[in-house]
């Protein structure tokens, strides 16, 4: 939809949208009318570096020439139908997920959130049927970042956060640890413990990857007590992190994980793949979606998976992001970066806010994210190339300049 052909302006859009909308996030002060590959363009096609994603999810580019393709056909053929007759499409992409990663069963659902909250249920539902009726208890990390559902939220360390503030109490069950501290984690265990569940990098927590010590510690920790190690992927998997999942990155194996975001292509889908054991948990009744496995989005994710797959952009991910933060490191007020593959962190000293940058780097048509109050957050698709990296850069070593001297006067 252009806004050409509506006969409104931009400011007749964003009247609309504060007068209708419950508002829950901070607007850019610009239309997004159309996007593709790595750029995202105005109603005046002025163009914008995106090294947001979507929040990580644009991973082969906005509207991917092969994703976009499978979904006009399989529009054609059936849009929706819930989850009694068989699909070619869901069949076909569980199959391919789960061959890719090394799992024997999936459970679609329609997002991230939804993903973790179905990994939480088929968790506690097993402690509970091979455990007894009070192993449900799960542990977490501090700052993590699981989702916005009670659950999922739940299952965040993060209590001050206000995904959490205001909702009353949350769900009963969850244990908190320091992140990458393995003698906390186990400490935080206990008798009714069924499962250990942590992001392989921290992105909501500042970009902070899990150590191998940690991640593996913890599946060994796992396999000696009976406990179950759930990983959440939604950020992390598809190829992000220089390895189709990042926990392929430690050489470990969860019992569950998680995953949304760059699994669909730009279409709203997640999923959960288990250990055939675990997945008996769920039986007859026991769970269920009416859009979860939709045919459009299955059709599109598994174009999407097979671009990433196909072009190498795990490959990619980890070469651009060796690239990028060798440059990033040398910017003035840089205090530290952290990456794995393309989810980047880069931590700046007190002296620049990141929400500040953001929208600095916002003026200058590059997209980014903040994290807290000094880390900027780079997410980009993975088909970026060193002339895009050197763009981003550039574009924010000037932002953090203008700050500089703002500060200064």
């Amino acid at each position: 939809m252009k806004l050409k052909d509506t006969g409104l302006t931009f400011e007749d859009i964003k009247a609309k949208v504060n007068k209708y909308m419950i508002e829950t996030y901070e607007r850019f002060d610009f239309l997004a009318e159309t996007a593709k590959d790595q750029y995202m363009y105005d109603e005046n096609g002025t163009p914008y570096l995106d090294f947001y994603a979507g929040i990580a999810v644009n991973s082969a580019g906005n509207c991917n020439e092969k994703v976009v393709a499978a979904i006009i056909d399989q529009c054609q053929d059936i849009m929706q139908t819930f989850n009694y007759p068989y699909t070619i499409p869901q069949a076909l992409l569980a199959e391919k997920v789960c061959e890719t990663i090394g799992m024997d069963k999936i459970f679609f659902q329609n997002s991230g959130t939804e993903a973790n909250e179905a990994m939480i249920k088929m968790a506690r539902k097993y402690g509970i049927e091979h455990y007894g009726p009070n192993r449900y208890h799960i542990v977490t990390a501090k700052n993590g970042f699981h989702g916005r559902t009670f659950g999922a939220m739940s299952a965040t360390g993060q209590p001050g956060n206000a995904c959490q503030v205001g909702f009353g109490p949350m769900t009963y069950g969850f244990s908190y640890a320091p992140y990458n501290d393995l003698e906390a984690f186990k400490d935080a265990c206990n008798e009714n413990t069924i499962a250990i569940m942590v992001e392989p990098v921290q992105g909501e927590g500042g970009v902070h990857p899990a150590t191998k010590e940690f991640l593996t510690g913890l599946r060994e920790f796992c396999d000696e007590k009976g406990m179950l190690l759930l990983i959440d992927e939604v950020q992390t998997g598809w190829c992000r992190t220089g390895a189709v999942m990042s926990y392929m990155n430690y050489g470990v194996k969860p019992d569950i994980v998680s995953m949304a975001k760059a699994l669909g292509g730009g279409m709203p889908i997640g999923a959960i793949c288990a250990t055939e054991e675990v997945s008996k948990a769920f039986d007859m009744g026991s769970h269920g979606t009416t859009f979860g496995g939709h045919p459009v989005c299955c059709a599109a994710a598994l174009a999407e998976v097979n671009e990433l797959l196909d072009r190498d952009l795990a490959g990619n991910a980890k070469k651009m992001g060796d690239y990028i933060c060798a440059k990033l490191e040398k910017l003035p007020h840089v205090v530290e970066v952290r990456h794995q593959g393309l989810l980047i962190g880069v931590e700046f000293d007190e002296t620049i806010g990141s929400t500040d940058l953001k929208h600095e780097c916002l003026h200058r048509h590059l997209l980014t994210t903040a994290i807290g109050q000094h880390i900027l957050r780079l997410i980009p698709p993975l088909i970026i190339d060193e002339k895009d990296c050197n763009k981003a850069v550039e574009i924010i070593e000037e932002s953090v300049i203008a700050l500089g001297k703002g500060a200064a006067d």
